[in-house]
């Protein structure tokens, strides 16, 4: 009999109605009560360790679930962490950063309809997620509407819909439901000692680049944060015609700030070399994300910000994949 340990924080999969709408309020057994046959083949122990809309999740919530974890690990064979959607790949990504060396499944879930709903996805999304919390695997997951997903390579893409989530750049580890689990594929780990890491530095600001951004945006960020992640088009390029970037990049690499290029495609990734537009970029200091999701390159940036100070260090270990957040690319042939 495996004995799981449920982490609940509260989201849509908590909430009940509220005089201003769905808030959450149910409890970690309430949240069991749903499910009288999950318990069969399990011994399941739970714990509240807050009860919040994941829109207001912060990264000392993500420290506060990882010490639990942590100080809990030898005690159980895997976990389950109930979330709110909208902020749940960010907070899967930073788990896999300060939780190295996983022998055991940490799985984290939620649902787009409160399971004290007639009709919900909870039931079956916790279901599933006990269900893989049991297995010979390490590492954190998503486990949502049957589907399991790297914690790195997580992206909400519906705001509504069952399927909620995708598996970017990377294949589903997993198909699964209560009676059996079916990978699509499974890496082979060993059973490392497990590390805990809560460093971070949350100083890191997102940019969306658009047609028309202002230079003079950098003059402020640059006094306020000590690594900006620039959201740009196509491959990666920043327009040097017009309004010119490319000058406010040099001045924040000079300045000692970590600039992180990636682009707002969600497929396939950048790539600064193959145009001007990028190249001209990749001239300077700046840190390349490859075919990392925004909310794995928000999480590692902060977390590697947490290690040191010094940008060459902070590059490489952006640049290197850590919990399948990165796409080794292969070399191109002469």
């Amino acid at each position: 009999m495996k004995k799981i340990l449920l982490l609940a924080t509260g989201g849509t999969i908590a909430s009940v109605e509220g005089n201003e709408g769905l808030v959450p309020g149910l409890s970690a057994e309430e949240l069991l009560h749903y499910l009288p046959n999950s318990s069969q083949n399990l011994k399941i122990d739970s714990q509240i360790l807050m009860n919040i809309d994941s829109t207001n999740m912060q990264p000392e919530h993500w420290v506060e679930i990882a010490n639990a974890v942590y100080k809990q690990y030898d005690a159980y064979d895997g976990f389950v962490i109930t979330h709110g959607t909208d902020t749940l790949a960010y907070t899967s990504a930073a788990l896999s950063y300060m939780l190295q060396g996983l022998g055991k499944p940490v799985v984290l879930t939620g649902s787009q309809v409160p399971i004290s709903f007639k009709k919900t996805d909870a039931k079956k999304n916790v279901a599933d997620a006990l269900r893989f919390a049991c297995e010979d695997i390490g590492g954190v997951f998503i486990v949502f509407d049957g589907r399991v997903i790297i914690g790195t390579r997580a992206v909400k893409m519906r705001t509504k819909s069952y399927d909620a989530f995708e598996s970017v750049n990377h294949p589903y580890v997993a198909h699964v439901n209560e009676r059996e689990v079916k990978y699509h594929w499974k890496h082979a780990f060993t059973k490392n000692v497990l590390s805990l890491n809560t460093n971070l530095c949350t100083d890191v600001f997102l940019m969306k680049l658009y047609p028309g951004t202002k230079p003079e945006i950098f003059d402020s960020l640059k006094n306020l944060y000590k690594g900006i992640i620039i959201e740009s088009f196509g491959n990666g390029g920043l327009p040097f015609e017009g309004r010119n970037l490319l000058s406010k990049i040099q001045e924040l690499t000079e300045a000692g700030i970590a600039v992180v290029i990636t682009t707002q495609c969600l497929e396939e990734g950048e790539d600064l070399l193959l145009y001007e537009v990028g190249r001209k970029v990749a001239q300077h200091h700046v840190i390349l994300s490859g075919d990392m999701n925004t909310e794995a390159i928000v999480a590692k940036l902060m977390w590697a910000l947490g290690q040191t100070n010094k940008v060459e260090e902070i590059k490489e270990i952006i640049e290197t994949p850590l919990a399948e957040d990165l796409t080794i690319k292969a070399e191109k042939e002469d």
